[in-house]
């Protein structure tokens, strides 16, 4: 549908308006402006403007800000295009400003909010979207946002216990490689000039080494061409539809990681289904959303087949029960949030209580990786060295030669 850039104003204040409409035709366009008691002065189709409503993406902690303040402000009585306008002022994020500032001009000409927080998918989530558009028709658009919020601010935290987990032994990997492909490129070489003049044969594991240094300053154009393109090539891979199917069915299983990925879906599936139920969204869309947002090819499926099953008159707890991707536990406690009407109460419960299950299995996982890194440091550091003064262990016998 074609979007349109006009200029009108208001028929009672008179007030300018700047904004843009989507419609069929040009006609169709003022007649609707006009339903809004807007005078039109300009129109014409902007190409430019619509593509702009994609919008791009903003950190999560900037969007937390925006929902409580924008919570607080319209608790406070203050009107949301007020608020907005504010809000706009206050960000320092240039982006999320000029984001803000379209929705509060698309606002201004009539829109709903939900309709212009849709027009920028990359920032508004669809769950974002449809609760404030649940609470916008319900008359509760504060309570909804506060929701919205502590929503936001459970998943940045469980973003930050994950990036804190494994900032240190991602650290000490890449420095544990780096001084690695130093001491060969490097040191080795300098050792290898020295054990040339002996006139004898090298031990292996020290042979091998000094084959394995002058492997990598000959061809290190190939050896980093190879790792960037097979880091790429898999990266690409995994982006693709049936390499999110491999994968995602991958990584739970694997040891320690598989455990907490599954958690972490878990989590995310409770917590988002918890806060769109309690909104007022109807269940069928909400597992809708759900089903997008949990981050598991595999529990996607699990959650459209249940929404079918439910459309044919099942229970959540029921259809849900019948994919063993959802543990007994997450199943009992929907089932008895059904029975007493408090499902969103129970999947809050789920939610928190998978929360601390994955802050201690990270806490002890991190605890683990510590020393095992630094093992792996001192063997391969010490392999080297080891390899290099085999052979003056050996100056002895070859004096006497």
């Amino acid at each position: 549908m074609p979007t349109f850039a006009f200029t009108a104003r208001e028929a009672g204040t008179g007030k300018e308006i700047r904004n843009t409409i989507d419609a069929p035709s040009e006609p169709e366009a003022i007649a609707a402006l006009l339903g809004r008691n807007l005078l039109v002065s300009s129109i014409n189709e902007s190409q430019a403007k619509k593509g702009k409503a994609g919008g791009g993406s903003v950190p999560l902690s900037d969007l937390v800000m925006f929902t409580r303040q924008l919570a607080t402000m319209i608790d406070a009585g203050i009107a949301i295009v007020q608020s907005l306008q504010t809000l706009a002022e206050q960000t320092s994020n240039k982006l999320m400003k000029d984001i803000i500032r379209d929705v509060t001009s698309r606002v201004e000409g009539g829109d709903q909010f939900a309709a212009a927080l849709k027009r920028h998918p990359k920032v508004f989530e669809r769950i974002y979207v449809n609760m404030v558009d649940a609470g916008e028709k319900g008359g509760l658009l504060q309570e909804i946002l506060d929701r919205l919020a502590t929503y936001l601010e459970n998943t940045a935290r469980m973003h930050k216990k994950i990036k804190s987990a494994m900032m240190y032994p991602t650290v000490v990997t890449c420095v544990a490689i780096s001084i690695t492909v130093f001491l060969i490129v490097k040191v080795v070489p300098v050792f290898g000039d020295i054990f040339s003049g002996f006139g004898k044969d090298l031990p292996k594991p020290t042979q091998m080494l000094l084959d394995v240094s002058d492997f990598m300053k000959k061809w290190w154009y190939m050896i980093g061409g190879i790792a960037g393109g097979t880091v790429w090539g898999w990266l690409k891979f995994i982006d693709s539809k049936n390499g999110r199917i491999f994968w995602d069915r991958i990584r739970i299983r694997m040891p320690i990681f598989g455990d907490i990925a599954h958690k972490i879906c878990l989590a995310r599936f409770a917590r988002t289904l918890a806060s769109l139920i309690r909104s007022g969204v109807p269940i069928l869309e909400v597992l809708n959303i759900v089903a997008n947002t949990c981050g598991h090819t595999g529990m996607e499926k699990s959650i459209n087949s249940a929404t079918t099953d439910i459309e044919k008159g099942d229970g959540i707890a029921t259809a849900l029960g019948r994919h063993p991707i959802f543990p007994v536990m997450i199943i009992r406690m929907i089932s008895a949030g059904e029975q007493t009407g408090r499902i969103d109460s129970m999947l809050e419960k789920v939610a928190d209580f998978l929360d601390e299950e994955i802050d201690t299995t990270l806490s002890g996982l991190t605890s683990l990786i510590e020393p095992l890194l630094i093992v792996v440091l001192g063997v391969i550091i010490g392999t080297i060295v080891i390899c290099m003064f085999l052979p003056i262990f050996k100056m002895s016998d070859i004096i006497n030669n």
